[in-house]
């Protein structure tokens, strides 16, 4: 695939400060996929892939006009009713079809599923006739087509079923099982490198001392790029030591095609990240107008993107939502995607300042949005709390219990 350009992060000159809305159309302007296609993948491995091709249908579906109901096949319309039809010999059954010609004015008892045989194209549910001495007595009309599911009309051979950038579920996978494709293009997963920085922070496991922490970062991002269904490359987690992060950086370099950093990436002396990025890649602070969040490090470094999130937890959720998800999915091969939103009542009051976007950790109960009691960054029992987030636009704003806002929940992020 073709790699991405050096530069492909750098603002324009002047731009010190991004809306939302335009960091992600440069994000998704500046991106495409970095990852290779796997050939002729059989249907058995394909669940959660990224498909890398169109697939067109190789036959109909259905293949024959069959019977959606049990009952009686005949030809229609019926409208001289009531009347009285001889049955035909014999029926036809799903996998057993009638071979023969049912001659006009005939009918012959069809099962669901089952190919509607030659001469008829109606079928009437045996719940609204009756066999009395090998005849069918019908009281009621009935339109010429009735219960039979034609051919094709699912789907017709050569239609394009599937399109590529689509990530495959069990629900697709039926879809091109039920035409007879037993294999696909799909793009290879994508490689995500997950890292942490920071002398404060501490594995968990690691003794610790009153100033220190325990890494939650890692393993929150770790399982967020298991889930999106993305290859993990764990990078551990490093001291703020220049040596170190060049080190671990250059593994992912090798190893991934996209590294997720944590903390190290503002202007201070012990950020090392950026220092290193600044020194042996190309980067760009882009400071977008977001609460919580802000700064985005976002660079190359040995040819990989980097994207440097924020290291409180809260921030690095929600920069790793609603920037690092869309962007690794068009990385991987999907199509960009804008999380579906919903309009719901508050069940709460703010008063939100104009200049920035807002993003809440939230819940529906009652059909009303909840959100955390605090909206410290730092707060990781708000993110257990949370089903979702509030957006809030840069405007200012005075919300009410009542007031319509825009909940995003987790599953609109492919979670």
């Amino acid at each position: 695939m073709k790699p991405l350009r050096n530069d492909c992060f750098a603002l324009p000159p002047g731009v010190n400060w991004t809306p939302v809305e335009e960091a992600l159309e440069r994000l998704r302007s500046r991106l495409h996929p970095v990852v290779e296609v796997e050939r002729e993948v059989p249907l058995s491995q394909v669940n959660d892939r990224i498909l890398a091709s169109d697939v067109y249908a190789p036959r109909a579906h259905p293949p024959s006009t069959n019977s959606a109901v049990d009952g009686y096949a005949l030809a229609g319309p019926l409208t001289d009713v009531p009347c009285t039809l001889p049955l035909v010999d014999g029926r036809s059954a799903a996998g057993e079809p009638y071979m023969g010609q049912v001659p006009k004015g005939y009918a012959i008892r069809i099962l669901t599923g089952a190919v509607i045989p030659a001469g008829t194209d109606t079928v009437v549910l045996e719940e609204d006739c009756e066999v009395r001495d090998g005849q069918l007595h019908l009281n009621g009309t009935l339109k010429a087509g009735a219960n039979a599911r034609k051919a094709g009309e699912d789907i017709k051979v050569e239609d394009r079923i599937l399109t590529a950038g689509t990530r495959l579920s069990p629900t697709q996978i039926s879809v091109l099982a039920s035409v007879g494709v037993e294999a696909v293009d799909v793009y290879q997963r994508l490689r995500v490198g997950v890292l942490s920085t920071g002398d404060e922070v501490k594995p968990v496991g690691a003794p610790v001392t009153d100033w220190q922490i325990y890494d939650a970062n890692r393993p929150m991002l770790s399982a967020l790029v298991s889930q999106l269904g993305y290859e993990l490359v764990d990078l551990g987690h490093v001291l703020d030591r220049a040596e170190e992060v060049r080190a671990a950086l250059e593994r992912g370099a090798e190893q991934c095609d996209l590294i997720l950093t944590s903390g190290g990436v503002s202007a201070g002396d012990e950020d090392h990240v950026s220092k290193t990025l600044k020194e042996h890649g190309d980067i760009s602070n882009w400071r977008i107008a977001i609460k919580p969040g802000r700064p985005l490090a976002l660079a190359m470094f040995r040819g990989t993107p980097v994207v440097g999130l924020p290291g409180n937890p809260v921030a690095a959720w929600v920069c790793a939502l609603r920037f690092g998800a869309p962007a690794m999915a068009l990385l991987a091969g999907a199509e960009w995607f804008e999380p579906q939103a919903y309009t719901m009542p508050a069940d709460f009051s703010k008063n939100k300042k104009p200049g920035r976007s807002e993003m809440l950790r939230a819940r529906v109960r009652d059909g009303k949005v909840e959100v955390f009691g605090s909206e410290g960054s730092g707060r990781v029992t708000g993110l257990a709390w949370s089903e979702g987030l509030v957006e809030l636009d840069e405007s200012a704003q005075q919300i009410e219990p009542g007031t319509p806002v825009r909940f995003i929940p987790y599953g609109s992020f492919g979670l």
